[in-house]
């Protein structure tokens, strides 16, 4: 799939996004390496803690249908600055991918976007990697 059609499947999302209280929308589209996309929008909440990033939201999609390889995610936003997943849903993308391969396609409103792998963008991360380490 070309990043484009990645980053229009995030804004297709980001339609559904509910935030009433920041009025911040998100939309995410995540590709798994089965080839189907899985979308997903934030979620806000009146207690705020309990709100969910569409990032996070587009995997626990997929994992809740039993995909657990991806390939890419893009994210977008409504102003003009290409959005990067917060540190919650880094960690969370961790979990599944390889992060030398994993590509995140960062967007706003306009043509551009930045691509860069999750391990560029969190560096020094914790993964499952680190406790099959601790079991040795």
């Amino acid at each position: 799939m070309e990043d484009r059609e990645l980053i229009a499947k995030a804004r297709e999302a980001k339609e559904f996004s509910y935030s009433p209280y920041s009025g911040f929308r998100v939309g995410a589209a995540l590709l798994g390496k089965n080839g189907k996309v899985y979308q997903g929008c934030n979620i806000e909440n009146a207690a705020y803690t309990p709100t969910n990033c569409a990032e996070r939201t587009a995997v626990f999609n997929a994992v809740s249908q039993g995909v657990r390889e991806f390939e890419a995610i893009a994210v977008v936003g409504d102003g003009e600055d290409c959005l990067a997943p917060c540190g919650v849903c880094r960690q969370v993308l961790m979990e599944f991918v390889n992060p030398s391969e994993f590509y995140i396609l960062m967007a706003g409103s306009g043509e551009q976007y930045k691509k860069m792998t999750l391990e560029e963008l969190f560096p020094a991360a914790f993964s499952p990697a680190n406790l099959e380490k601790n079991e040795k």
